[in-house]
């Protein structure tokens, strides 16, 4: 019975939750985009570094991840603590460019955390879909405490 009423919950989250997509694994993959957001890539993340002077990184990712490495100069704000209060702290106009990412096309937190923002009336928002996979697959640094 309990096997049933998984497999209900989880037809139900990816019937009701357009962030929540589910690949034939089961797992999440985040949606391809979000309005209101635009995508970058692990070379676009460099782009944004060198080119806007207050861009704000904010890492999703729980604080356990982010013992395994991070993108320099990102802030952690994981998704389950990121509001409109929590990211007025943060990011004070709401205009200031910011960037998100999480894990990777596996990971929902960033897509929740842009939505968020979104929601908010933050309107230069950037995100790095690919995550940490990406940035570590293409052996950009990483820091680590």
């Amino acid at each position: 019975m309990v096997k049933n009423e998984i497999k209900l919950i989880i037809a139900l989250i990816a019937i009701l939750s357009p962030t929540a997509i589910f690949a034939s694994d089961k797992t999440i993959v985040s949606p391809a985009s979000i309005p209101g957001s635009t995508i970058v890539d692990a070379e676009g993340v460099i782009n944004l570094v060198t080119t806007l002077t207050n861009l704000n990184i904010i890492d999703a990712r729980i604080k356990s991840d982010r013992k395994q490495g991070y993108i320099e100069g990102s802030i952690s704000l994981p998704d389950i603590d990121t509001d409109c209060d929590a990211l007025a702290k943060i990011v004070t106009a709401k205009s200031t460019p910011t960037l998100y990412y999480c894990n990777g096309v596996k990971c929902g937190r960033s897509a929740k955390s842009v939505k968020i923002a979104l929601s908010c009336g933050y309107n230069n928002i950037y995100w790095f879909r690919g995550g940490f996979e990406e940035w570590q697959a293409k052996g950009f640094p990483v820091l680590t405490d």
